[in-house]
Parts: C-alpha cells; sequence; structure tokens
C-alpha cells in the first residue's frame, strides 16, 4: 500500500486578508491545502468578526512563528458607546444599555489613560487557559474565573472620527494586548458603556499591507496556472510560491550572524562550535559563502548553540 502523500516541502509566509466571519483556523487550513504544504502555522489568531492581516507559516517557517506572536500589531477598530456586550465585541449579547451624551474631547482625555504601559485583565472570551481550559470556554458556561492583570504597551491610541455614538481610532500595542477590553474599558470611563463594532489589523511587526491576499485571491492565483487542475508538475506552483516571504522576514527585529559553512555543518550534527563573543540570545544566522538563512542560534559561553535550525534536503 502506497503511502499517503503529505504535502510540498515549501517553506515561506504568505500574508493572508482574514475575511469577517471566518475562524483564524479555517483560514489557515484553507492556505495549507490550496499550498498542498506540509504543515502550516499563524501568528496569532484573529476573531472572527475580525479582518486583515494573518500571516501564515508555510514549512519551516513554522519554526519561527513565535517571534511574529511576540511583535507589535496594528489595528483599525470601530466602537459603539452605548452598549456592553458580554463578549466586548458585536458578536456577543448585550449586558448593559446607557444613553450616550458623550463628547469628543472626553473621549480624547480618557483614553490618555489607556496609553502607554498599562496593565490589562484579559477577557473571559480569550484562549487564555485557567486549569488547562480555554477561558472562552468558561465563559460559554456562564463561570467566571480571577483573571491576573498583565502588563501591555499601547504605543499610540488615536482616534480618526466620532459621530454619534460610534467612533473609530487607529492602536498600536504591545503582544497580548485585547482591542476588545481596551474598547470596552474606554466606555465604562465614559460612563455609557462600549464594544468593538468592526476591528482590522493593518500591521504585524514591519509586513508591508499591500502584499497582503485573500484567500479567494490565493486560490484564484492557483486556479489560473494549473493546466486542468494537474498539480504533478511542480513548476505550476511558481506564481503561487512568489508570493512567499522568506522565512527570516519574521526575524527583523534580530541581530545577523555569518557562520561557515564548516560551522554549519556542525551545527547539524548536534554540536557546537567555539565563537569568541559576548553571549547573546536570539541571532539570526546565515552561511557566509552563499548568504543561505539557517535558522536562530545564541552565542553561551563562547559556543554557537543552536535554537531552532532549517531542515532542507542537504541537512546534512
Amino acid at each position: 500500500m502506497a503511502r499517503r502523500k503529505k504535502g510540498r516541502a515549501i517553506s515561506g509566509i504568505v500574508l493572508v486578508d482574514k475575511s469577517q466571519g471566518s475562524s483564524s483556523n479555517h483560514i489557515l487550513q484553507r492556505v495549507r491545502a490550496i499550498y498542498g504544504a506540509e504543515k502550516a502555522g499563524h501568528t496569532g489568531a484573529l476573531d472572527p468578526l475580525a479582518t486583515g492581516m494573518l500571516p501564515v507559516c508555510l514549512g519551516e517557517a513554522t519554526k519561527f512563528s513565535q517571534y511574529l506572536l511576540e511583535s507589535d500589531k496594528t489595528y483599525i477598530v470601530t466602537a459603539k458607546f452605548g452598549q456592553r456586550t458580554d463578549t466586548s465585541d458585536a458578536d456577543g449579547e448585550v449586558v448593559e444599555t446607557h444613553d450616550v451624551n458623550i463628547t469628543e474631547q472626553q473621549i480624547l482625555e480618557f483614553k490618555k489613560t489607556l496609553t502607554g504601559p498599562i496593565k490589562q485583565i484579559p477577557t473571559m472570551f480569550s484562549a487564555l487557559k485557567h486549569n488547562g481550559q480555554p477561558l472562552y470556554k468558561l465563559a460559554r458556561q456562564g463561570i467566571t474565573v480571577e483573571r491576573e492583570a498583565r502588563p501591555i504597551t499601547v504605543f499610540s491610541f488615536e482616534l480618526l472620527r466620532f459621530e454619534g455614538d460610534e467612533a473609530d481610532f487607529e492602536i498600536h500595542c504591545s503582544k497580548g494586548t485585547y482591542i476588545r477590553t481596551l474598547v470596552d474599558d474606554l466606555g465604562q470611563m465614559l460612563g455609557c458603556g462600549a464594544h468593538v463594532q468592526a476591528l482590522r489589523r493593518t500591521k504585524v511587526a514591519n509586513y508591508p499591507i499591500d502584499k497582503m491576499l485573500t484567500v479567494d485571491q490565493i486560490q484564484q492565483l492557483k486556479d489560473d496556472n494549473f493546466i486542468d487542475g494537474d498539480e504533478s508538475n511542480g513548476v505550476d506552483y511558481i506564481v503561487l510560491d512568489s508570493h512567499l516571504l522568506p522565512m527570516d522576514s519574521a526575524l527583523e527585529e534580530l541581530t545577523r550572524i555569518e557562520v561557515t559553512a564548516d560551522e554549519v555543518k556542525t551545527l547539524r550534527h548536534g554540536q557546537f562550535p567555539a565563537r569568541q563573543m559576548p553571549d547573546q540570545e536570539d541571532l539570526k544566522a546565515y552561511q557566509i559563502e552563499t548568504g543561505e538563512f539557517i535558522g536562530v542560534v545564541s552565542i553561551r559561553r563562547g559556543e554557537i548553540r543552536t535554537k531552532r535550525l532549517v531542515v532542507t534536503e542537504n541537512f546534512l
């Protein structure tokens, strides 16, 4: 019996423009299937309500997704004042209703207290876990548990529009920030309540927004470049693969280190070549002779230590 084909050993990052109503995992699985990739992973889920940038890592790029998870993000959010919901967004049930008698000046003043280094209590409708259970599953059972406030940074919280009971904001924030909670907190300060009406992520790290593709666009690229649906000829993937960003694009903030071919061979055999340098974590390594990206290493006690190595066909 022939072994089932697992998929292509294709590596890179595709910037998906997530559609509203779809889960991030659903988007991930569709992109993986379109590319025929062996493995895939996303770099921080967006709620079904949200749209916008969802970097999907394919193949060996999944090893470096953590660096994008920890990167800064930017969002455009529409807040609706006068109503609080149990999820703090429009997908939830309304739990409080208030008259809206607020001014633009009040919004400008109160949002200042939500800018900079602050502590935020995560929403119950989050994927954070309590005793191994995601909080959102407990919330759906009507269970509320204590959540510890976590440090975050809101680098900017700009008011773009204020009309009636709605306002648009652009928010640049650190990892772990819940935009829904920011909006709910602002509504509480204003005394009228608020929830997220619409949310769009416009930036992850420094990835360009003009490189985003919807899943339908990605599917069309494939459909337009396969002959009669025949996937046996790998050359048909050329156009599709040309939209992948290199896996080291996830590591823009890391310091570069160059290693020799002999050092690469030593690392791939599980040994640590000597390098007289100060200790340092998280360096992106490239083979000096070819410029090939090797992976992420560290320097410890005068040795190069591997953290994440890229596996290629000629790995050994």
